[in-house]
């Protein structure tokens, strides 16, 4: 194992820039992809989040572009990575910027949500290196702002989460923009089977470099799962919450309607909390995730959006409100905490109408979320629950999303076979013995999938 940066021979202005932000020692998918890099070679990089791809693609890159010690034509480009959210675009940039400190290297940054004159206009100089978005380079493309057709570099990071969100179409539309003869490298944080198609497509006999298994969490995250009624979320979210004031957390939610639902709803249960989706400007979110950063924020309410990107290494809590619709996701969601080396606590909450999302999760990480309220849902519990977005599938119409805070009707505890009230004791993820308290609300998507007492109730969850 490589022990500096300077014994992978990257150039010293680059070794002076990692060494003055504190960085010496390369992480293992750095040590092991930054040579073949450098070497011309394409790559296939697995790694968990938050083991340092970025630099592992970015330094090596950095280091070929300043060998050539003039800058790059107007309109053209000479590397380009695609990322799949506005925020993981805007951490790499910040990144590559640290990294390139003091020199002409010009880094470009292109996303959707942003006036397109003005990004027009910064790629007029030209770029030694675009970090983009898909759709918003595929508008600049068309409006002929920047050219493709002298970059000889290709990353694509996050590559299973751009086919997640549909990308691939503009893969192949960017792809028929840049030259055949290029480097390309792919990162990824698991590798389900389209991202193997996709990359016998893009690649030509690539070293893959995987250090560490496919849906592995990182290390320092201690996890927990509580089977609960989605109406008793809210309330368990605020106990957890109170336990921990100084303490920075990010809840995710599965729509964007529930999530700004949620983070109203905590903000008038007193905590300082914002939220980040897709509902929101790019100045909205920039804003917000300035806020959290800075520590003016303690709690983030938000969607995958903010899944992929968000390198914040104060954040000690992730809470899955809502589980993903994708196994995988959760791996990203929770490697939100724990970065750098520090530790951190992740904790679910499954619904009844969750338990295949859950099952699924486990699965991927071939070995089980330790129990810390209730017990896992009976299967005619399950199948008497209505999957999400069930209606809208079907083409009818759903219930009105929400229920009131106020006045909510709790809904029943778990009913699975051997299920004690509160279930395990939650007390090595700070969380309460005894489950949520009644009175629950949940924000954006009604009441419980499990028997209800005292009134009707339900909604579509979500919202």
């Amino acid at each position: 194992m490589t022990n500096t940066f300077a014994e992978l021979g990257l150039a010293p202005r680059l070794v002076t820039a990692l060494t003055a932000m504190g960085l010496t020692t390369p992480t293992p998918i750095q040590a092991r992809a930054i040579p073949p890099i450098m070497a011309g070679r394409d790559l296939m990089g697995l790694a968990q989040t938050g083991t340092g791809k970025t630099a592992a693609f970015g330094l090596p890159l950095l280091h070929r572009i300043l060998d050539l010690n003039h800058p790059p034509k107007p309109r053209h480009v000479r590397a380009l990575i695609l990322a799949p959210t506005r925020e993981l675009v805007g951490q790499i940039s910040e990144n590559l910027l640290a990294f390139t400190k003091g020199t002409a290297v010009r880094i470009t940054m292109v996303v959707g949500g942003a006036s397109i004159n003005r990004q027009a206009e910064r790629l007029a100089r030209g770029s030694d290196v675009l970090v983009a978005t898909p759709g918003r380079l595929i508008d600049l493309l068309e409006r002929g702002d920047v050219t493709l057709e002298a970059c000889s570099y290709l990353v694509l990071d996050e590559a299973d989460h751009m086919l997640d969100m549909g990308f691939i179409h503009s893969l192949r539309k960017i792809a028929k923009f840049i030259p055949v003869r290029r480097q390309t490298m792919m990162f990824s944080a698991t590798m389900p089977s389209d991202i193997a198609e996709i990359s016998e497509t893009y690649l030509r006999d690539p070293v893959k470099v995987e250090v560490s298994p496919p849906g592995k969490p990182a290390e320092g995250i201690t996890q927990g799962v509580h089977f609960i009624p989605m109406g008793d979320k809210a309330k368990l979210l605020e106990d957890y919450l109170k336990k921990h004031p100084t303490e920075q957390a990010l809840v995710f939610s599965r729509t964007k309607h529930g999530a700004e639902k949620l983070m109203k709803l905590l903000t008038a249960w007193g905590f300082n909390a914002g939220s980040i989706h897709g509902n929101k400007s790019q100045n909205q979110r920039d804003r917000t995730l300035t806020e959290f950063r800075e520590g003016r924020l303690m709690v983030l309410v938000a969607t995958d959006v903010a899944a992929r990107g968000l390198d914040i290494p104060t954040v000690r809590h992730v809470y899955n409100y809502d589980l993903p619709n994708v196994a995988e996701n959760y791996v990203h969601r929770i490697g939100r905490t724990a970065r750098a080396g520090e530790k951190g606590t992740a904790v679910a909450f499954c619904a009844p109408a969750e338990m295949p999302e859950f099952v699924a999760i486990e699965k991927l990480l071939k070995k089980p979320i330790p129990v810390l309220g209730g017990a896992p849902w009976a299967a005619d519990i399950v199948a008497a629950s209505p999957r999400p977005g069930a209606n809208a599938r079907m083409g009818r119409p759903g219930p009105k999303p929400g229920v009131k805070p106020d006045g909510a009707k709790s809904a029943g505890r778990p009913t699975a076979p051997g299920a004690r009230p509160g279930g395990r004791s939650g007390a090595a993820l700070g969380g309460k013995p005894g489950g949520a308290r009644p009175g629950g609300a949940h924000p954006g998507g009604g009441g419980s999938q499990g028997p209800r007492r005292g009134g009707s109730g339900g909604g579509k969850r979500g919202g």
